[in-house]
């Protein structure tokens, strides 16, 4: 019986033709379909050859997507958490919303959002002054986030990678004094449209990106005891939302009548105070219900704006015609009094009073400008932003501003597993042996290794004989030392009908250092493992994963390692380490990316019936073609039959360049993929 195997390509140079029919095979010998799972299979014959074998690759040219940098942080100061994100400034299409803009008007816009915070790469806390990791990331990314914690101060630094370091140095900024002598720090707390949470340093004018809220939004207001932001959604069902500035963490109150644009907090009640338009509530922050309801006098405008309570519990209220101060009637109704001149260059936002009842103001811009306003006299002086003429552009709308004031005290921090780091600070607060993370490739991320199973006989490109999706967790303790290691994967692609194995080597590192493995799926009874789980016979800790693909598709997976003494991650090495695919249940046919070394079990050649193109064992064809791939992000397969240049437009002139350009050939922007040839 026989079988026509169509290969589908993009067209070559001159030629109209997009499939290209390939020769006859005999059915028994084809891997790249989903049909009889056959044990005894012998290798198949190649197919024809294809025009992705007809490119010029240069020399020495490895496929790889990931660079190694290694982030060094010196800080002297105790108890300082560090939190390190991969950073580009480019922002993702979250959808067309419907919402009512500050001005009152209803309006569909379409969102983009920040990407940053869901890039945490590793966290840490200086050891002796000190904090240095070695990451991956994809080459595309040229500078690094860097956030430091200091009991809930925050400050940030984007920092450039410069031949894959990166050496960052803290200098500290003075505190101001209140009249009891107790330091306290002030930081402009800010949302806007798009979802982000920020925090400005009024000090320095520093930008540090907090968090992504559930929603985008009009207003924040700080409740100073709890620690707690409190926010209400723009769009319909304006959800009141309660975010922990302690713990990071948001979630909903209640919904709510409107999403803004003015709110604050008023400790003296313990009641939100909202307003939209000539109108003023009070909420209940527990439960959202109105509580009360008043009418504003005297505003000439009523659209955009804030309201904040000073020290002395004076209403204060701006809207898009100045700076207002209410006063309660006889009538139970507020008369505004204007104290800003009428023609103000710009259109206020937002305000806050930060400590020493200075007025901060934001105004309404693509790039918002921090303006400081006298609340006697209105007279007012931008102090940050494009107008401020000092280098602060922040690139963000403000919609809303409040203050969080850090008090230092001498107040015993817990640390309940004594492990020397702080509860607030450690991400395993009752076990002494572990502290913090590592993520490859993110801690939201995930990155793809793909496989051709025909080696060393030319494959058919499309990528998807074995691909698994990863992440790899190393856990650390107090001393930034590696104590496990997680490798969560899902197999998301088996397009084989070859029964292929997966695994990883910790290359330079002894069998001996590891205490157990856990999570491993073996079943083909061809794979010997030790007491400890590492595989027998192998020089480096060698650890197979499972041995047949085709049961583990769509099971998200997680194996573990114990060391037997906590080891440093230079030691360690990288994730995904050496990985690689064993074919068909033959152990000693491994499949490693390019350049990529054998275990002690594998062999580096095969006789084969047909042509052998990787007769030096490097795992690239004479024409410098990978039969694996890995990639630092969720990488897409092609689907049967589709070389992979096909389903990717730029794939080709990144490999041609050496990697220089289209280094991101395969994420998903415009013009990048051909969806109808992907598999999602």
């Amino acid at each position: 019986m026989k079988k026509v195997t169509t290969i589908i390509e993009p067209p070559m140079k001159n030629l109209k033709f997009t499939l290209l029919t390939i020769s006859v095979l005999f059915l028994t010998f084809i891997s790249c379909t989903k049909e009889t799972v056959t044990d005894e299979k012998e290798p198949e014959a190649e197919v024809s050859q294809l025009e992705i074998e007809n490119i010029n690759i240069p020399k020495g040219f490895d496929f790889s997507t990931q660079q190694k940098v290694k982030v060094t942080i010196n800080d002297r100061k105790s108890n300082v958490k560090y939190d390190v994100y991969a950073y580009s400034d480019e922002k993702y299409f979250a959808g067309n919303e419907t919402y009512e803009n500050e001005e009152g008007v209803t309006v569909t816009e379409p969102i983009y959002k920040s990407d940053v915070l869901n890039k945490l790469i590793f966290t840490g806390v200086p050891y002796n002054g000190k904090l240095s990791q070695t990451l991956t990331l994809p080459k595309y990314y040229t500078q690094i986030y860097i956030r430091r914690n200091d009991n809930l101060k925050f400050s940030s630094s984007i920092e450039n990678i410069n031949n894959n370091e990166v050496n960052f140095t803290y200098t500290s900024v003075a505190s101001k004094s209140t009249s009891a002598g107790v330091k306290v720090d002030d930081y402009l707390y800010c949302v806007n449209g798009s979802a982000e949470l920020f925090q400005v340093d009024p000090v320095t004018g520093a930008y540090t990106y907090l968090s992504d809220m559930p929603m985008g939004s009009y207003t924040c207001a700080i409740d100073q005891a709890n620690k707690e932001l409190y926010s209400i959604g723009k769009s319909s069902p304006y959800p009141l939302m309660k975010y922990s500035i302690e713990k990071n963490s948001w979630e909903t109150v209640a919904n709510v009548v409107a999403g803004g644009p003015r709110l604050d907090y008023n400790y003296r009640d313990g009641l939100l105070y909202f307003s939209s338009g000539a109108t003023l509530y009070t909420y209940d922050p527990t439960n959202g219900k109105t509580l009360g309801t008043w009418k504003i006098n005297g505003l000439h405008n009523t659209g955009g704006g804030d309201l904040a309570f000073a020290n002395d519990g004076t209403l204060f209220m701006c809207t898009f015609s100045g700076l207002y101060k209410l006063q309660l009637n006889k009538n139970n109704e507020y008369d505004s009094t204007r104290i800003s001149a009428d023609n103000l260059p710009f259109q206020p936002t937002s305000m806050t009073f930060d400590s020493n009842q200075e007025l901060w103001l934001a105004n309404n811009a693509n790039s918002s400008d921090l303006i400081v306003m006298d609340t006697q006299t209105g007279g007012w002086q931008y102090n940050y932003g494009i107008s401020a003429n000092n280098n602060t552009d922040y690139g963000r709308t403000i919609n809303d501003l409040t203050t969080f004031r850090v008090y230092t005290e001498t107040v015993e921090d817990p640390d309940t597993d004594g492990d020397g780091i702080i509860d607030r600070d450690d991400e395993y607060p009752e076990d002494a042996n572990k502290a913090f993370e590592i993520f490859t490739p993110s801690k939201y991320g995930w990155g793809t290794i793909a496989f051709e199973d025909l080696w060393p006989a030319t494959g058919d490109y499309d990528f998807n004989d074995v691909a698994l999706n990863y992440k790899v967790i190393a856990v650390l303790n107090s001393q930034n030392l590696a104590v496990q290691l997680d490798f969560i994967y899902n197999v998301k692609a088996d397009g084989a009908s070859y029964i292929n194995g997966f695994g990883l080597e910790i290359e330079n590192f002894s069998p001996s250092l590891i205490e157990s493995v856990t999570g491993a799926v073996l079943t083909q009874n061809y794979i010997n493992v030790d007491a400890n789980g590492t595989e027998i016979g192998q020089e480096n800790a060698v650890i197979i994963l499972f041995d047949n693909m085709h049961t583990m598709k769509g099971k998200e997976t997680t194996l573990s390692i114990k060391f037997k003494e906590p080891v440093s991650t230079d030691k360690l090495g990288t994730a995904p380490f050496n990985p690689f695919m064993i074919i068909n249940k033959i152990r000693e046919k491994e499949v490693h990316l390019p350049n990529g070394h054998t275990t002690s079990l594998g062999k580096k050649s095969f006789e084969i019936d047909g042509i052998n193109r990787d007769k030096d064992g490097d795992y690239l064809t004479d024409r410098g073609l990978p039969w694996a791939i890995n990639i630092v992000h969720d990488f897409k397969v092609p689907k049967e039959k589709v070389t992979i240049n096909t389903a990717y437009n730029y794939f080709i002139q990144w490999a041609t360049s050496g990697g220089t350009t289209y280094a991101d050939w395969y994420k998903d922007s415009t013009g990048y993929r051909n969806e109808q040839y992907i598999n999602n």
